[in-house]
């Protein structure tokens, strides 16, 4: 007799159970408890199994199992794939286009264009030649070993999704900070995605869209590192002192004109500390999405898994190291100049 033979007894739902349990096969437990002499009903309670779905199962096989419900999730998501798949194509096509366009360039430019630029871009940001000249060893060095391909391959996926969360973050950021409703709503949306493990974000993506698509890695970089840039910015609006905003105010500012001339310069250090972080989850989930085909460092790292190649597998690593480093300090000085143009 199963365990909670008697709880579908008290409820007098027998009947819908179906089979008779005394009557059927016996049970491993029931085995088991026969092989050492003792009889299943006389389970002791400190052996009592928690009323799962199985163990509610064994006692009522009309109560569905666990895998009932794990199959179940599947046939729907199966069913509606075709219906998403119609829709999310063309929405997430352009994502592809970006992406495979700025791999295209940054792979086919010669590097004594690349470096340069980068450099260039270094210190019109920072305005230091010391972290100019550590960019400059640090590509230096990743391009000396033949890791420079791969290095701007993750630089440009960066480059790409980074852009891309800050487009979309930034205005969603806004509106949140403005409507006290819209906020309410998306915070567990952004707990979620925020919480969510990395590797459950490729799960539906490899289902709705084909593996050798640039967008099934570029969307779930996208989710995985949108929220910093949507919290901060909702942070940093909210903050900005009511005394400057009455100030706007009696000044006759529209909406419009209080927001982009006093909100987000007042704002921008919230703003810039969540790109800073949004680059940084860029970078992490390149590495994850190498699972799905995404280039860049995270291959290698990858394939010193897969073969046991400790070597390749520490290289690489520094390398990623070496581009959260870059992107990080460059990040950090913007984001200083920000703040000491603001307090001038």
């Amino acid at each position: 007799m199963a365990t909670y033979d008697w709880l579908f007894s008290t409820l007098g739902l027998k009947e819908w159970c179906g089979q008779n349990k005394d009557s059927g096969p016996l049970s491993m437990a029931d085995l088991l408890a026969k092989s050492k002499g003792q009889d299943a009903e006389s389970q002791s309670l400190w052996d009592l199994p928690f009323p799962s779905m199985d163990a509610l199962n064994e006692s009522c096989e009309a109560f569905p199992q666990s895998r009932d419900l794990t199959k179940g999730l599947e046939q729907g998501f199966l069913e509606v794939k075709d219906s998403l798949s119609l829709v999310l194509d063309p929405l997430t096509q352009p994502l592809s286009w970006f992406l495979d366009g700025s791999l295209y360039v940054m792979l086919n430019t010669p590097w004594w264009i690349v470096i340069p630029v980068m450099l260039a871009v270094v210190f019109l940001v920072s305005k230091s030649w010391k972290l100019v000249t550590f960019v400059a060893f640090s590509i230096g060095l990743l391009a000396f070993i033949d890791y420079y391909e791969y290095a701007m391959q993750t630089l440009a996926i960066i480059f790409v999704c980074a852009f891309l969360c800050v487009l979309i973050g930034v205005p969603i950021g806004i509106a949140m900070a403005r409507n006290d409703w819209l906020q309410r709503g998306t915070i567990p949306v952004l707990d979620m995605l925020q919480t969510l493990p990395p590797f459950v974000y490729l799960i539906p993506l490899i289902f709705l869209f084909s593996v050798t698509e640039s967008k099934l890695y570029g969307i779930a970089i996208i989710l995985y590192a949108i929220v910093p840039v949507v919290r901060l910015t909702d942070l940093g609006i909210r903050l900005v002192d009511k005394e400057v905003i009455e100030a706007a105010d009696a000044f006759g500012m529209t909406p419009r004109q209080k927001l982009f001339k006093v909100q987000i310069p007042l704002a921008l250090p919230n703003i810039m500390a969540g790109v800073n972080q949004t680059i940084m989850m860029s970078l992490a989930m390149v590495v994850i999405a190498s699972l799905v085909s995404a280039p860049g460092l995270g291959v290698l790292v990858l394939r010193g898994i897969r073969n046991l190649e400790l070597g390749v597998g520490l290289v690489s690593g520094l390398g990623i190291v070496l581009l959260a480093v870059i992107l990080d300090r460059v990040t950090k000085a913007s984001l200083a100049r920000v703040n000491s143009a603001q307090k001038q």
